[in-house]
């Protein structure tokens, strides 16, 4: 029972987190993105998308909402991380580094999906 109230905030601050980060300190972000996707919009529509899936998480009524967003934002971050995977020096540390973090984002679509079941029976 906790853990289907704490969820949906836990996710709903690292989204936010991560939405100040892209504006805060972009550049943090940069050895992440292909170079051929412009770094100043694709750190403006993470934001934009992570800041509106955080508000929509942190409503209740709007929450299934926002565990569908999330994990579609999940499956759309997932070329990156296959694009790590593929590189030769991936931006975020050595090999096996990269292949844990496309495990780990098959974890955090599933947790989208969970979300958006859960408070989707809720509001019925």
């Amino acid at each position: 029972m906790r853990i289907k109230i704490l969820l949906p905030y836990f996710f709903a601050l690292v989204l936010l987190a991560s939405a100040i980060a892209h504006v805060a300190i972009p550049e943090i972000f940069a050895p992440i993105i292909p170079h051929f996707i412009s770094v100043y919009w694709a750190n403006y529509l993470a934001a934009t998308a992570e800041l509106s899936i955080a508000v929509l998480l942190f409503l209740p009524k709007y929450r299934n909402q926002g565990g569908l967003l999330f994990m579609a934002l999940m499956i759309a971050f997932l070329p990156l991380h296959l694009w790590e995977l593929f590189r030769e020096n991936p931006a975020v540390g050595k090999h096996p580094a990269p292949l844990i973090r496309l495990v780990f984002q098959f974890v955090l679509i599933y947790m989208g999906y969970w979300i958006f079941k859960q408070t989707k029976k809720e509001n019925q």
